[in-house]
């Protein structure tokens, strides 16, 4: 029986492996502060070949934004399967603000600052909290047992405040490290309360 083929990593996957290999990198050093030599050494290639993966520091954002993105929708594909999908919502903004959000909150904190000067950035990050947006909303959508239509309507505020307290926790872990029991204590209130509110909210009530 012959041997199986090696398979050969496709574009995407490799795009994906340098996005990874240059993550913190690119958010130590900040977008103006990392160059493009920085990152190519940080992933272990020439400056030339990195170049052929992404040309600029922006098409490195959209790239991260999007890898992210694909991310999130996965989660809440997760989510939106389960037996109960707020419980699992919980969870995972749960996961997000404690394990996660000192690892990426740096990251976002240059993303979010590189938006006010660089327009595609600003629409890559604005589209994905939008994103987000919706998948909350599809998922309060369930729960409640309302159309999507009414769902966006209704629980708009509630979304976008789920997002913000998600990567205002994240930006501040990264500067100031943990927050405080007292802090956390509020962070995960309001995220119950705002849950809370939505759950009671039935199309039946």
């Amino acid at each position: 029986m012959p041997p199986m083929p090696i398979p050969v990593p496709t574009a995407e996957f490799r795009s994906h492996e340098i996005l990874a290999s240059i993550r913190q990198a690119f958010a130590d050093k900040g977008f103006d502060g990392a160059s493009m030599q920085d990152l190519a050494r940080a992933a272990g290639m020439s400056v030339g070949n990195f170049y052929r993966y992404f040309p600029s520091k922006s098409a490195i954002v959209e790239a991260m934004v999007g890898m992210d993105l694909a991310e999130i929708e996965r989660d809440f594909s997760e989510i939106g399967a389960s037996s109960d999908p707020m419980a699992g919502l919980r969870a995972k903004i749960l996961q997000r603000i404690t394990e996660e959000c000192r690892e990426d909150g740096q990251l976002w904190a240059e993303i979010t600052a590189a938006a006010t000067r660089k327009p595609e950035i600003a629409t890559a990050s604005k589209k994905m909290e939008a994103a987000i947006v919706a998948n909350l909303t599809t998922v309060f959508a369930k729960v409640t047992g309302r159309s999507v239509a009414d769902a966006t309507v209704r629980y708009v505020g509630h979304c976008e405040l789920l997002v913000l307290l998600v990567k205002a926790t994240a930006m501040r872990a990264s500067q100031c490290g943990p927050a405080g029991s007292d802090l956390s204590r509020l962070v995960v209130r309001m995220i119950d309360q705002c849950l809370t509110d939505v759950s009671n909210d039935t199309a039946r009530s």
